[in-house]
């Protein structure tokens, strides 16, 4: 008869305990949804989609807004969006999967896997191309267009003939020639063109059933589309409050630069993927794709205080407290992953100017409460933030 009381009471403070973690993380999600609508109105993005991931499971899903301002068509959680540059940390992966199948090393010379190459580019790393500190010419021109008309041989050959920027190693600078010499060497290797070898290898292993590889020319079920809220006049830009069309073309050859298209679930199962061991085999290659360069003056280089450092692929938050790598694409999509906190957090918008990696950290403070802008965090982040 006691064993039977004690039972009961047990299950029924069993039961109470289950109800109040998931009112907490009912009231969590409410709060969170308050704050990225209120993100939203302010940035003046149309759409925006997030996925959260715990424990390797997705914890939390959402989509907001206006996918299509044209028709009014609302985003839902089919809905794709451009993550452009976020491209790279998928090339940064499949590099290292032919890595852990011994058909290259990081550290292999460029000119071991590509003939005609200039000479002053033989010497240059995988490991400098994926991290940006090549100091190979840029094949995008003045205006942020692909060199050679989006034709291949064109493009490479206007490249080769412009001089090299730095020598190699000595500093960070966003760079997308690298990625195109890394997708033909991914193509060779693999035996099949680098979008089908990362469709294979990552997309289909991941379970990623509605990414793909497009742009604004491809007609993409449920696209979200591109918002931009800068327009061209004359020489310079004129920001307005209310978007406008953006288009944007990347050519196949450019597509290891940038070109998928996604959906943040789909995402946040890439990431359950990658670190369940589905992508990579070895912890040892995950660390390294991970970690950011060291420059030949000892430090690492980044896109500003926040993005400091930058990976295989994979721009790095190198800090102290709650340290991340942090892809971010198009100055509309980031994604954040707590090396230490196991939480990933994935934001997709369809506005350029939608920024996401500046208030990520805003997002992981409802479930890292030191975080939290209340507490000081973005205060403390200034001055934790590694030079």
């Amino acid at each position: 008869m006691k064993f039977k009381i004690f039972a009961s009471v047990f299950f029924i403070q069993f039961g109470l305990l289950v109800s109040f973690a998931k009112a907490q993380q009912m009231s969590t999600s409410d709060s969170l949804d308050t704050f990225l609508k209120s993100v939203m109105q302010k940035r003046h993005i149309p759409a925006l989609q997030i996925a959260i991931v715990r424990g390797n499971k997705i914890i939390k899903n959402a989509t907001f807004g206006t996918a299509n301002l044209e028709y009014n068509i609302k985003a839902n959680d089919k809905t794709i969006f451009s993550i452009n540059s976020i491209t790279k940390a998928f090339v940064g992966i499949a590099v290292m999967q032919l890595a852990e199948e011994r058909k290259l090393k990081i550290t292999d010379r460029l000119s071991l896997y590509l003939d005609s190459l200039p000479d002053s580019w033989k010497n240059i790393t995988l490991q400098q191309v994926l991290t940006h500190t090549s100091g190979l010419p840029d094949v995008l021109d003045e205006e942020e267009q692909v060199m050679g008309h989006n034709d291949e041989q064109e493009a490479m050959k206007k490249v080769k003939s412009l001089p090299v920027e730095f020598k190699p190693g000595e500093k960070f600078s966003y760079n997308q020639t690298g990625y195109v010499l890394v997708g033909q060497i991914i193509t060779k290797l693999s035996g099949m063109h680098f979008t089908r070898f990362i469709e294979e290898k990552q997309f289909k292993v991941a379970g990623m059933k509605l990414t793909r590889f497009g742009d604004s020319y491809d007609v993409i079920p449920n696209y979200a589309g591109a918002y931009t809220l800068t327009r061209q006049m004359g020489d310079g830009f004129v920001k307005n409050n209310t978007p406008g069309h953006a288009y944007m073309q990347f050519p196949v050859f450019f597509r290891t630069a940038a070109g998928i298209q996604s959906t943040a679930t789909d995402m946040a199962n890439w990431i359950i993927a990658l670190k369940s061991g589905k992508l990579l085999k070895e912890q040892s290659s995950i660390d390294l794709l991970w970690t950011p360069a060291i420059l030949a003056n000892g430090k690492i280089g980044g896109f500003n205080r926040l993005t400091n450092g930058y990976a295989l692929g994979w721009p790095t938050v190198t800090r102290d407290k709650h340290p991340a790598v942090g892809p971010v694409g198009g100055g509309r999509s980031a994604l954040f992953v707590y090396l230490k906190d196991d939480l990933s957090i994935i934001v997709l918008t369809n506005l350029l100017q939608g920024n996401p990696d500046q208030f990520i950290d805003e997002v992981a403070g409802y479930y890292i409460p030191e975080m939290k802008e209340a507490n000081g965090w973005i205060r403390k982040t200034s001055m934790q933030l590694k030079e």
